[in-house]
């Protein structure tokens, strides 16, 4: 069962309730290397058990980190391509348990 309630929070204070793949596509290009540096993904339980955030990197691209404690599941990867993060989490995403 896919995710229920989930939210993306970005540094710059963005917040996006159950955000589509649109949404985070537009949440992760606004990231930038001086104030908007990371956006996190996750339940919007108070102890979630999982999470995914995506950060920009120093040599550009970005890092993507993916977490499920419920599932033993920590994925990290490097990606420069803002639609493809944004599929590969929304993928991702709805194969999360609320």
């Amino acid at each position: 069962m896919a995710a229920r309630h989930y939210c993306a929070d970005s540094e710059n204070g963005d917040h996006v309730e159950d955000p589509s793949e649109g949404a985070l596509f537009m949440l992760i290009g606004d990231l930038n290397d001086s104030d908007n540096t990371f956006v996190v993904i996750q339940s919007d339980q108070d102890e979630p058990a999982w999470f995914a955030s995506v950060a920009v990197l120093d040599e550009g691209g970005c890092e993507v980190v993916r977490r499920d404690t419920t599932r033993s599941e920590h994925d990290v990867t490097a990606r420069t391509s803002t639609d493809r993060i944004a599929g590969y989490l929304t993928k991702w995403l709805a194969a999360r348990a609320s």
